[in-house]
C-alpha cells in the first residue's frame, strides 16, 4: 500500500513512516527544505520538493497513494479541502490529526475531574472553533466516498525515529526549567494533561489505517499527568527539591497567552478505551517520568 504523509520530516508524522516502512508499506511525502530530501531518502521515504500550500503538487502526491496522513496542520483548511476533493468518491482513507488542546479552558493550573470519551460533544473555546470545525468537517467526509479518521493525541513525547526527535510541550518546559534552575509549572499546577509515547501513538495510526471505520474518530492516551509533578520530575533531573509557580501574567511573557492559558495551564484529559477495544491497539509505555529522567535535553 502506498501511504502519502503531510509532515513526514516532523516528530509525529517522521515516526509514523518509520513504523510504516518496517511493516511494508510504500511512503512519500511533500518536504519544504532541499536539503531535507536526501535524508528522507535514506529512511526509504520518496520526498517530494515543495509544500501543502502548492495544491496542484499536494492533490498530485495524494492521487498517487492508496491513503493519506495528513500531520502537518491542525488548522489549515485549504490543504484539508483540496485533500477532501481529491479522495472525493475513491473509497481511500484520509487520516487527520487534530490535538487535545481543543478541550482545555481557562483553568489557571486548576485541576479537573471530567475525562473526555469521543462520544462526547466538546464545546470548544474561541481559539479552538477551527480545529474542531475541521475534524467535523473531516469526519462527515465519509458521506463522500472517503474513509475519513481523526486521530486526537493527547500530550506526546518520547525521542521520534524520524528527522525530528523532540516534541512541544516538555522540551520547552524543560528548556524554561533549566533557565530557572528548577522546574516551573503555571500557577498552581495542579491541571492534568493526559499524555502518549510517540512510539505508541504511531502504531495507533498503522491500527487505524488498517481497522478503522469510515468517520470514526479516537482520543489518543495512555497515562496521565500534573504540571506540578512533571516540574518536580524536572526538578529532580537538575539536582534540585524545590519547583517555581509561574503567575499566568509571567507564562504569558516566556509561552505566550495560547500555550500559557491551554497548553500549559488547563486540563486536557481523555480516555482512549474506544481505540483499545475497537482497533486492538495495546500502548505499551507509560514513562512520562521516564523520560524526563533519562531521555529530555
Amino acid at each position: 500500500m502506498k501511504v502519502f504523509i503531510t509532515g513526514v520530516n516532523g516528530y509525529i508524522g517522521g515516526t509514523i513512516a518509520n513504523l510504516l516502512i518496517s511493516k511494508g508499506y510504500e511512503v512519500s511525502g511533500l518536504v519544504r527544505r532541499p536539503e531535507l530530501l536526501s535524508p528522507l531518502a535514506d529512511m526509504g521515504i520518496k520526498a517530494i520538493a515543495g509544500n501543502i500550500d502548492n495544491a496542484a503538487l499536494l492533490q498530485s502526491a495524494a492521487a498517487g497513494a492508496d491513503a493519506v496522513i495528513h500531520t502537518a496542520s491542525h488548522v489549515d483548511p485549504y490543504s484539508i479541502e483540496v485533500l477532501l476533493a481529491t479522495l472525493k468518491g475513491t473509497g481511500k482513507t484520509l487520516i487527520h490529526t487534530s490535538g487535545s488542546s481543543i478541550l482545555g479552558r481557562k483553568e489557571y493550573g486548576a485541576a479537573a475531574g471530567f475525562i473526555y470519551t469521543e462520544d462526547y460533544p466538546i464545546a470548544p473555546r474561541i481559539e479552538r472553533i477551527a480545529w474542531t470545525g475541521i475534524n467535523n468537517h473531516v469526519l462527515q467526509a465519509a458521506r463522500t466516498g472517503i474513509r475519513t479518521i481523526v486521530i486526537i493525541p493527547t500530550m506526546v513525547y518520547g525521542v521520534g525515529t524520524g528527522l525530528h526527535k523532540e516534541s512541544i510541550q516538555l522540551p520547552l518546559l524543560y528548556k524554561v526549567a533549566k533557565e530557572k534552575g528548577q522546574g516551573i509549572y503555571v500557577e498552581k499546577g495542579e491541571s492534568i494533561w493526559s499524555n502518549v509515547h510517540v512510539a505508541d501513538l504511531a502504531e495507533l495510526y498503522v491500527k487505524a489505517l488498517e481497522n478503522a471505520p469510515a468517520g470514526s474518530a479516537f482520543y489518543a492516551e495512555n497515562g496521565e499527568a500534573s504540571f506540578k509533578d512533571l516540574a518536580a520530575a524536572m526538578s529532580a533531573k537538575l539536582g534540585v527539591e524545590k519547583t517555581l509557580s509561574l503567575s499566568m501574567d509571567e507564562a504569558i511573557s516566556i509561552f505566550g497567552p495560547d500555550m500559557s492559558h491551554y497548553g500549559l495551564a488547563s486540563n486536557s484529559r481523555a480516555s482512549s478505551e474506544k481505540a483499545r477495544r475497537m482497533l486492538g491497539w495495546q500502548p505499551s509505555i507509560n514513562g512520562i517520568f521516564a523520560h524526563i529522567k533519562n531521555e529530555i535535553s
